[in-house]
C-alpha cells in the first residue's frame, strides 16, 4: 500500500477486546513501573512467554533422536560401541576356528568358511556319538 504525502493514517488491526487495554491513557497498565506508554506492557513477557513466535512445537520421539544421533559425539561414541562389537565377533570367529580340523591347519577361513566347517562338523561329531 502506497501513501501519498497528504495521507498521514495507518490501517491499525482492529482494537483488541481486552478490557485491561486503554489507549486513551497513556499510562495504562504501567503503573508502578514509573515508564510512561502508550501501551502496556504485554502479558506474555509478564508470563514468561517472551519470545513465543520462536517457540516451536515439541519435537516427536524420532525427530529428537535423528537430531542427537547427528552430533559429533554420538558418531563417534556408535563408532566406537561398533568397533567393540565387530572385534568381539572377530575373536569368537578366531576361537572357533581354532575348534575347527583343516588341512593344512593354518588355512585362512572367511568366516562364512569357518560356520559351514563348524556345522559339519559338529554333525559328524553327533554321527560319530550315536554310532
Amino acid at each position: 500500500m502506497m501513501l501519498n504525502s497528504d495521507q498521514t493514517d495507518l490501517e491499525l488491526p482492529p482494537p483488541r477486546s481486552d478490557p485491561d487495554s486503554s489507549f486513551g491513557d497513556r499510562t495504562a497498565g504501567t503503573a508502578g513501573t514509573g515508564t510512561v506508554g502508550p501501551c502496556p506492557p504485554s502479558r506474555g513477557a509478564e508470563a514468561g512467554e517472551a519470545g513465543k513466535k520462536d517457540v516451536q512445537p515439541p519435537l516427536s520421539r524420532e525427530e529428537r533422536r535423528r537430531r542427537r544421533r547427528a552430533t559429533a559425539k554420538y558418531r563417534t561414541a556408535h563408532a566406537t560401541r561398533e568397533r567393540i562389537r565387530v572385534e568381539a565377533f572377530n575373536v569368537a570367529f578366531a576361537e572357533l576356528r581354532k575348534l575347527l580340523p583343516t588341512l593344512p591347519p593354518d588355512k585362512k577361513l572367511s568366516k562364512i568358511e569357518i560356520l559351514r566347517l563348524a556345522i559339519c562338523y559338529i554333525s559328524y561329531l553327533n554321527h560319530v556319538l550315536d554310532v
